[in-house]
């Protein structure tokens, strides 16, 4: 089909088209509202989902990404009424030889770290913060999580190695210490230790699922966490050695098999003895989430689609009434050489058309909605899913119009001119 002839059936479906909508409004727009609901809907739920899925994965951001970590407890077993936790609880903690042996020896790895977690009061003068989450980290923490500073420095090698009395702390803690001076080069008090503040983290603000962020953190030289706190094998603090792998599947599967040996090894653990730690992927948590958003898409299709099934009804009635009232023009069109490609493709284009009226109705409804505040959650329209639903409104137009559209083409011209 040469340019021209389509240009040229393109326009005069349009023409058409815009008659239709004219001629009976009111008829049109209830046939058009079954369309415009339906990619409304499914528009509507998986902006949601995709939303949805995206916040809580930046909410998980802190766990990092191709990722190990070594615990006691394997993700994903709970809820579960026969869950062994009394076991996992009783396994050896994690310890600063194991994560040098680790550091020292793994091939599939890019950067070890070993992370203590406590909570304490923070001080300063007379103002004090209770709870404050204290992280003790080594210097490749930075290379296996992100860490963004905006006042001030990261550690260096030498305060970590030499457990100096150093602290990069985060942005909240900064407001509620130093509310109207510059944290980086004061004084804060850690379990009665005077700590220098060297940095100040950048603000990261409350995640959608409340996960814990940087903002109330206050991260010192490992070494020096483990003169504050004691690290115990059973009752004390159980830090984490995570470890970061290289970016791929296999990789992470490669490093998870050698990080099992050595930690086997390094354990002494017998070839029959079962293993006393748990791999863990940090992604795992998200890839269980996102089976839920799988399902809810499922949801989505499941409602926008009877919504669409009507709409998709009503723009076949539609086209039925078109041929009908055009059927003496059809057979003008045929007695002066029109093909039967020609009429067919005028009519479906014309259903297209209309579907594609009603879906952008619909997707404009679905953007107009995105401006409405839900909380914490980001609402965003993608192109993807604009693509969506204008991918699916211009199906329905096809399958609605195919029926009517093949009628018209298969129209006798002298009977079409007749029955008028």
């Amino acid at each position: 089909m040469r340019l021209g002839i389509f240009l040229k059936l393109f326009a005069e479906s349009i023409r058409f088209a815009m008659q239709v909508l004219t001629t009976n409004l009111l008829r049109t727009t209830l046939s058009l509202l079954g369309v415009t609901i339906g990619i409304m809907l499914i528009t509507l739920v998986f902006t949601l989902v995709d939303s949805l899925e995206k916040n809580i994965k930046d909410s998980l951001d802190f766990l990092g990404s191709n990722v190990v970590t070594v615990d006691k407890f394997p993700f994903g077993d709970g809820p579960d009424p026969d869950y062994p936790w009394w076991k996992y609880f009783r396994r050896p903690n994690n310890n600063y030889g194991e994560y040098e042996f680790l550091n020292a020896n793994l091939k599939n790895a890019t950067a070890v770290t070993i992370v203590g977690r406590a909570s304490s009061v923070i001080k300063k003068g007379s103002s004090s913060l209770s709870s404050t989450d204290i992280w003790g980290i080594t210097y490749e923490y930075k290379d296996v999580y992100e860490v963004a500073v905006e006042k001030g420095r990261y550690f260096t090698q030498q305060e970590i190695e030499g457990g100096r009395t150093v602290a990069l702390i985060g942005d909240e803690v900064a407001k509620q210490l130093f509310p109207n001076e510059e944290a980086v080069g004061k004084d804060i008090k850690v379990k009665g230790y005077k700590v220098r503040v060297i940095g100040v983290m950048e603000r990261e603000g409350e995640s959608f699922i409340g996960t814990p962020s940087s903002d109330d953190r206050v991260f010192i030289p490992y070494k020096m966490f483990t003169k504050m706190y004691n690290i115990g094998r059973i009752f004390g603090i159980n830090p984490s050695v995570a470890v970061k792998g290289y970016d791929s599947d296999i990789g992470l599967v490669e490093l998870q098999n050698e990080m099992e040996g050595m930690l086997r090894k390094v354990r002494g653990l017998r070839p029959k003895d079962e293993t006393n730690f748990a791999l863990n992927r940090p992604e795992a948590l998200a890839d269980a989430l996102g089976g839920i958003f799988d399902v809810l898409g499922i949801a989505g299709w499941v409602i926008g689609g009877f919504a669409i099934l009507v709409g998709g009804f009503g723009i076949m009635n539609i086209m039925f009434v078109s041929v009908q009232e055009r059927t003496k023009l059809i057979g003008i069109q045929k007695s002066l050489g029109a093909k039967n490609y020609f009429i067919l493709f005028q009519f479906l284009f014309e259903s297209i058309f209309l579907c594609l009226l009603g879906g952008v109705a619909g997707i404009l409804i679905v953007y107009l909605l995105t401006f409405i505040p839900l909380g914490n959650l980001e609402v965003m329209l993608s192109t993807k899913n604009i693509l969506l639903g204008v991918v699916v409104s211009s199906t329905i137009g096809i399958v609605s119009g195919i029926i009517p559209s093949a009628k018209a083409a298969r129209l006798d011209p002298v009977e079409a001119m007749r029955s008028a």
